[in-house]
């Protein structure tokens, strides 16, 4: 093959493929770019066996078509030098040399036959498909990944559930210690479901930033695909049945603590620098319209506290959360006023921001407590 392409145009499509690539590939070819030139396009696969991302850029002056697979690192490497000036790049077809030339000097790298990279994998006749609106996407993404898990016994875990109703659409994460439920409108006229993995769940996420146009979505009980304007994510599926999430989410909380989330979360984070750095516990007495948060690490003798005003309804109420996951789930969540839904010391507390006027989607944050020694 041998064409002209911009620098930067080039350098971008590699970096954002090449996030696939794995460092500990079970095959050598897995750490090269598969390139491919046909009808104008420049096509660029890159594959871990269970996530692949195919992405394509418009390139010039083509005077041969052709396939080749291109090593990772080495073709990064040499990019990121360049500053924008266009390349032409010609690939020997028998020695598999790839050519970099540009106005003031040329390089070689060694390529290798694109016969032994691994074919995409296929939806089967089962498939379903929809089309998402970007925004929706990205929000439920963006809500959701922090709680997944890296759970080897419970693999369920360890990606976002995709809940499709006629109404709605549904994201859901969970560690078993904090959970997230993140709820769309969205006409449908499929009831199904899936769990995306963590790790193209996060490069859906980067790839979604610059996309404005709605997301093709087909999956069948294996894999799934992601359609964008320059790029198409296909990936395998978490296999399973994913936890009853709504059976978890306590429904009957009396206490409720309106409070404002910034300094909330700005005082949890002052008094945990004194707690047990084994358990992170914090302490959360809540009466009379405040909160008063306490840490202490007693081997080494160290105490904080601190009371934030706040507006609550209920009956006094100690309770104790692991303050990493308290700053975590204030910090996912984008209004200035939370309300903190409680039962008791023994239940987990619900979380959901305050918006000022009715939003289309409902999110709500769930925490388990942890014990307080007397």
């Amino acid at each position: 093959m041998k064409f002209t392409v911009s620098s930067s145009a080039l350098l971008s499509l590699l970096a954002t493929t090449g996030k696939v690539i794995s460092n500990k590939s079970s095959l050598p070819i897995l750490e090269y770019f598969l390139m491919e030139l046909k009808d104008g396009q420049l096509t660029v696969t890159t594959s871990d066996l269970e996530t692949t991302l195919i992405g394509s850029i418009a390139v010039e002056n083509i005077e041969r078509e052709g396939v080749i697979a291109a090593p990772g690192k080495l073709m990064l490497d040499s990019l990121k030098e360049f500053p924008e000036m266009p390349l032409v790049i010609d690939v020997n077809d028998t020695t598999w040399e790839i050519q970099i030339t540009w106005a003031s000097g040329h390089l070689s790298i060694p390529g290798a036959s694109a016969v032994s990279y691994p074919a995409v994998q296929t939806l089967g006749n089962e498939r379903k498909n929809i089309t998402l609106d970007v925004d929706l996407l990205v929000s439920g993404i963006n809500k959701t990944i922090f709680a997944t898990a890296d759970d080897e016994l419970r693999p369920v875990m360890n990606g976002v559930y995709f809940d499709f109703s006629t109404e709605s659409l549904t994201f859901v994460a969970t560690d078993a210690h904090k959970l997230v439920k993140y709820n769309a409108e969205n006409n449908s006229d499929i009831t199904s479901s899936f769990i995306l993995p963590k790790k193209p769940a996060n490069l859906l996420k980067t790839l979604l930033a610059k996309e404005e146009e709605p997301v093709n979505i087909a999956f069948d009980a294996k894999n799934v695909t992601f359609e964008l304007k320059n790029f198409k994510l296909v990936c395998r599926l978490i296999e399973g049945n994913y936890p009853n999430y709504n059976a978890v989410i306590p429904t009957a909380n009396p206490n409720k603590v309106l409070i404002d989330r910034v300094e909330f979360v700005n005082g949890i984070k002052r008094v945990a620098v004194c707690s047990n750095p084994s358990t992170n516990l914090i302490r959360m007495d809540i009466a009379d319209n405040k909160v008063n948060l306490t840490a202490q690490d007693i081997d080494f003798s160290v105490s904080a506290n601190e009371t934030i005003s706040c507006s609550y309804d209920g009956q006094p109420v100690t309770i104790g959360f692991k303050s990493t996951f308290l700053v975590e789930i204030l910090s996912n969540i984008d209004t200035p006023t939370v309300v903190v839904e409680l039962a008791d010391s023994t239940r987990a507390g619900v979380f959901k921001p305050v918006y000022d006027d009715q939003p289309s989607s409902e999110s709500l944050m769930l925490l388990m407590p942890m014990m307080i020694n007397a």
